[in-house]
């Protein structure tokens, strides 16, 4: 766990085209999306409609974005959205997702119907970057005209669909590169100082502020707990800077900060955050972390609502 400040950092000038250029060129691609992903993605094709809502133009052949679909939507029934690889290395998030479609989709079909994004950002999975190939943070850029053209692609995509959202799991990760390479990187492309927020051993939870749904939340801390351990408070009270709410759960304001799980109307959303650096887990053990957030807040619903 990255608990000790990195060497002091000050105030610089904030990058410009030309710096963001040379960003770009110093990225390569470290894995293979094609591979990793796209096969997983044609393989639920048998039981599932799989369908291709954009690319992404800095190489369309290679980045085609997709959605993954309950066959058979059913208008009377409600619609879960699940979204992963917002920010393309946090790896669990896509294969989470992706893991969920392959089995335990099915024993919640008859209550719900259910979209999944399952890579946001493709071509920064293959770079395992936070940014897209903009040096822009997608999950910063959930807006109408988004910058980000993997938000505008997903966005367009979902405004298309025509569906209320009634509950949103946007899975994510918490690494230690969080604070080793991408915070370092951000002050240096804004031209400021961030403060410091050691990474958290454990698995947590991001809520709405303005919408906390704690019970929900409490629910899939308590079905995450069965498979991996959850993160503690720092000893300021705290995680990533922000006052715990409840155990393994904190809350941000969604659509203030134009975060992905702030992009609809939804009554229930969670944001996951696993931490994969800890000796505690395996690659294994973070996407099954990731399907049990999903199973424990879909129980939840289940458990609550009528029909």
């Amino acid at each position: 766990m990255n608990k000790s400040p990195p060497a002091e950092t000050h105030a610089s000038t904030p990058w410009n085209e030309s710096d963001k250029e040379v960003w770009r060129g110093e990225q390569f691609i470290r894995r293979s999306y094609r591979d990793e992903v796209g096969t997983k993605i044609e393989a639920l094709k048998g039981t599932l409609d799989v369908v291709q809502y954009g690319v992404l133009s800095c190489d369309p052949g290679r980045y085609p974005l997709y959605l993954i679909k309950t066959r058979h939507s059913d208008r009377k029934k409600k619609t879960i959205l699940i979204t992963g690889g917002v920010h393309g290395y946090e790896t669990s998030g896509v294969h989470g997702a992706l893991k969920f479609f392959e089995g335990e989709v099915h024993k919640y079909t008859c209550t719900f119907n259910f979209v999944c994004a399952p890579c946001i950002s493709p071509w920064a999975y293959e770079t395992i970057n936070r940014w897209n190939a903009n040096a822009i943070d997608p999950n910063r850029s959930f807006v109408v005209d988004s910058p980000a053209e993997e938000c505008r692609e997903f966005l367009n995509a979902m405004k298309a669909l025509k569906l209320e959202i009634h509950a949103h799991f946007d899975l994510h990760e918490t690494t230690d590169t969080d604070n080793t390479v991408f915070r370092p990187a951000l002050e240096k492309r804004d031209g400021v100082v961030h403060e410091f927020s050691e990474i958290p051993d454990g698995f947590y939870t991001v809520g709405d502020a303005e919408n906390p749904q704690r019970e929900f939340q409490k629910a899939v801390i308590d079905r995450v707990r069965r498979v991996t351990h959850i993160a503690p408070a720092d000893v300021h009270g705290k995680i990533i800077g922000v006052r715990l709410e409840q155990d393994g759960v904190i809350n941000y304001p969604l659509k203030k900060l134009s975060l992905c799980a702030g992009f609809s109307s939804a009554q229930y959303v969670t944001t996951t955050e696993v931490y994969p650096d800890s000796p505690k887990v395996t690659d294994e053990v973070c996407a099954n972390a990731q399907v049990a957030a999903i199973t424990g807040g879909l129980d939840y619903l289940v458990s609550v609502e009528p029909g």
